[in-house]
């Protein structure tokens, strides 16, 4: 295997010092996901990585990025030693982006980064060598540990990048230097940190800044704050592609029909008609999909190809993905489920709404006659001082009209629940623990469940509870 990383280029990269040679095959940041032939880098969070040197060489780590030599670990170990660890792998994915001649797409946006980055690796894998980050990498570490995992023969990478402070995204655009920039929307989310809506769009203009010259910024033409987008990329000098259902959209969604398990979506560019699925549901993805079909047309790739594998593509783990929870595996029924507890801000929360709205319930199968849309939502967190007004604003939400009950989970989502007409309102619980002993009576055969919530909520822990109510199903049984 070709390493990514020898000790000669890790110390030109970092200008750290080390007493033997050695070879890397990837970069490790987590001793639980570690793989033989890693490079360790023992960053400083809640822990010091440090703790965990000794770990990781024993689990077969070929080296370890440190300040220093760690209790426990023989001085001849294999260390790059530096004065600091976050700054070193800053400095390794700025020379990982510099060795290579691949296509760069940045993404950002209040909701959707995750989901975009995970629709551009479907839709593009087919057409050159492609890297993404396996989770929603797109912090102060993240985005460079995605450049430092980078091989140097990548075709095109995608690198998401978030922020909940302002100042944080132009650095680590820069240091990504994208051909292309998307931003997917710009709302209500890390307000606290934020006076308005105005600032927040400022801070995911700032991605621009990173794009390398004669690269395209990809943005949201239905927004207040479009204006504020626009004119950062015509400061920049960048080439600007609108999408949306404005009439200015250079690639115009004139139509989008959602069925149970699909959206079919049609949009015009440059006076042609387009036709895309997706095997998910929701109107929201096919925004992001017309963005990611922009993206394939800047970086002059088939769009043909990018069409069909697009549509392939199906939401992460907790952003979205609909599974059944198979009841009675003899009667074979079972109820719909809708994982969407990773994030949640007043953007994304609507549109999951919107989606279970768009589900249809199965009746008379299960103790209750009617199948019922429900909701389970979670405190949507870092909302500023406006957050319990943003909570208590869904009530008023017009998929609540086809939605048959609201459990509300943590302080702030109470003040949705007592907005919420009498006929609505399920449990309120102050944490998600508290709901658990409940799962067994939250869904019946034929309802559609919907969990949201911001992951520091912990609903999550719902979603589990109630797959815990399946069996399973016969027919994917092995034979012995």
């Amino acid at each position: 295997m070709t390493p990514l990383w020898t000790s000669q280029a890790a110390i030109a990269a970092t200008g750290g010092q080390t007493a033997t040679d050695w070879q890397a095959t990837g970069v490790s940041i987590d001793t639980r996901t570690l793989q033989k032939g890693d490079l360790f880098v023992a960053l400083t969070d809640i822990r010091d990585g440090h703790d965990f040197v000794a770990a990781a060489l024993e689990k077969g780590a070929a080296a370890a990025l440190v300040t220093h030599i760690p209790k426990g670990v023989p001085a001849d170990a294999p260390l790059l030693i530096v004065p600091n660890v976050l700054r070193a792998l800053e400095a390794l994915g700025t020379a990982a982006r510099a060795r290579t001649q691949a296509r760069v797409i940045g993404v950002t946006g209040s909701v959707g980064k995750t989901s975009t980055k995970e629709m551009l690796r479907a839709a593009f894998a087919g057409q050159a060598k492609l890297h993404a980050a396996e989770a929603s990498y797109n912090n102060h570490w993240g985005v460079p540990l995605t450049l430092a995992r980078m091989p140097a023969d990548t075709g095109i990478a995608v690198v998401e990048i978030g922020m909940n402070h302002p100042g944080e995204i132009a650095p680590l655009s820069i240091m990504a230097k994208p051909h292309v920039v998307i931003i997917t929307t710009v709302a209500a989310a890390h307000l606290e940190a934020f006076d308005n809506l105005a600032g927040i769009a400022a801070e995911k203009a700032s991605i621009i800044d990173g794009l390398v010259e004669g690269g395209t910024a990809i943005l949201p033409a239905d927004l207040e704050v479009t204006p504020i987008l626009t004119a950062k990329a015509s400061l920049a000098g960048v080439t600007t592609v609108l999408f949306g259902a404005h009439a200015q959209a250079d690639y115009r969604l004139t139509d989008v029909q959602i069925t149970e398990f699909a959206t079919i979506a049609r949009a015009r560019q440059a006076g042609q008609d387009m036709l895309f699925k997706l095997s998910t549901p929701g109107k929201h993805f096919a925004a992001n999909a017309l963005a990611v079909l922009a993206a394939s047309d800047a970086l002059g790739l088939d769009r043909a190809i990018t069409t069909t594998d697009l549509g392939r593509w199906a939401p992460p783990a907790g952003r979205g993905t609909r599974e059944t929870i198979l009841l009675d595996a003899v009667e074979n029924h079972s109820f719909g489920l809708i994982d969407d507890a990773f994030n949640a801000n007043p953007a994304s929360t609507a549109a999951a709404l919107d989606l279970l709205a768009a589900c249809e319930p199965t009746n008379r199968v299960g103790r209750i006659s009617t199948g019922r849309r429900i909701a389970i939502l979670g405190d949507m967190l870092e909302l500023g001082p406006t957050e319990l007004a943003l909570h208590a604003a869904l009530a008023d939400h017009p998929a609540l009209a086809h939605i048959t009950m609201v459990h509300c989970v943590g302080p702030r989502m109470k003040s949705l629940y007592d907005a919420l007409p009498k006929s609505k309102r399920g449990h309120w619980v102050e944490t998600a623990a508290e709901l658990l002993p409940k799962a067994p009576h939250l869904a019946d055969a034929g309802d559609i469940v919907l969990v949201k919530g911001s992951k520091g909520i912990k609903v999550s822990l719902v979603v589990d509870a109630l797959r815990k109510l399946g069996q399973p199903n016969p027919a994917h049984q092995g034979t012995e």
